[in-house]
């Protein structure tokens, strides 16, 4: 049995932020061991997290999504309860892990939803399986790790301590501090040494904006005008680059709009799906 990439807080706090009706559990899918949350029923929707974080970050967007749709959050590699070999891996190995936990589900095809890091792994899973794909929610993300720039740079190297206290810097807005503050630092998971550095090793690697034209699932772009960790202008390219996507953005918004705005987007989202209001 692999090791399992591990987290520091413990289970009755992790057991407070998984939805209502919903708990955590596995599944076997590939080589991997994949923990998930798998929740209401419906048009199935994958929500996957961003790269300090595990299956739990999206439990505020749970929230407003509403009746009609099946969210499955997981955890990727080194996150949370999943468990895989101790191996570097790339970008496209994270997109075909999608493929693979769906064909665990027995599910054909799903809507994926991917927040920064995420958000890149949604495109290396369309780009890959695009039959697997009905449609593409990017929040907060990038087609290219070149395009992020020194912010993120500064951000990974933090040590975890510094990374939860630099959340008003980098993730919400000045209006969002009061009520967000916490529950974005939350979502910030640890990870050991050997985790991380394959995780950034991986995240150094992204780069497809020379491909962005053969993605052909219908794709909502999602983007804060003040993210500094995935400067806006990416999003303006994919919206420009990938044939059926429509930008919305969040004037004002900064990394965090999945977790700030969560109400909006999931409107959106439930729009994009073709999900009628409850």
């Amino acid at each position: 049995m692999y090791p399992t990439a591990g987290r520091s807080e413990g289970a009755g706090q992790q057991a407070e932020r998984e939805p209502t009706g919903s708990a955590s559990t596995t599944i076997r899918a590939g080589e991997l061991e994949v923990g998930y949350i798998d929740g209401g029923s419906g048009v199935p929707l994958v929500l996957i997290h961003g790269g300090e974080s595990d299956r739990t970050a999206y439990a505020t967007l749970r929230t407003h999504l509403g009746a009609g749709i099946r969210a499955i959050s997981y955890d990727q590699r080194d996150s949370g309860i999943t468990v895989n070999p101790p191996d570097p891996y790339t970008m496209g190995d994270l997109g075909d892990d999608v493929a693979s936990l769906l064909d665990a589900l027995g599910i054909q095809s799903a809507h994926l939803l991917g927040t920064s890091f995420g958000g890149a792994v949604a495109q290396h899973a369309a780009l890959r399986h695009p039959e697997r794909v009905a449609s593409l929610t990017l929040i907060a993300t990038t087609p290219s790790f070149a395009l992020t720039g020194e912010p993120i740079d500064k951000l990974l190297n933090m040590p975890y301590d510094d990374m939860r206290r630099a959340v008003d810097d980098f993730f919400v807005t000045p209006g969002g501090r009061a009520e967000l503050r916490s529950r974005a630092a939350e979502t910030l998971v640890t990870r050991d040494h050997e985790q991380r550095a394959r995780r950034h090793a991986a995240a150094r690697q992204h780069e497809v904006r020379d491909r962005l034209g053969e993605i052909t699932a219908p794709t909502l772009i999602v983007h804060g005008t003040e993210d500094q960790l995935a400067p806006y202008a990416g999003a303006v390219l994919m919206e420009q680059r990938i044939p059926n996507a429509q930008l919305r953005s969040i004037e004002g918004g900064r990394h965090a709009i999945g977790m700030e705005f969560a109400d909006t987007i999931a409107l959106w989202v439930r729009e994009l799906l073709g999900v009628r209001a409850a």
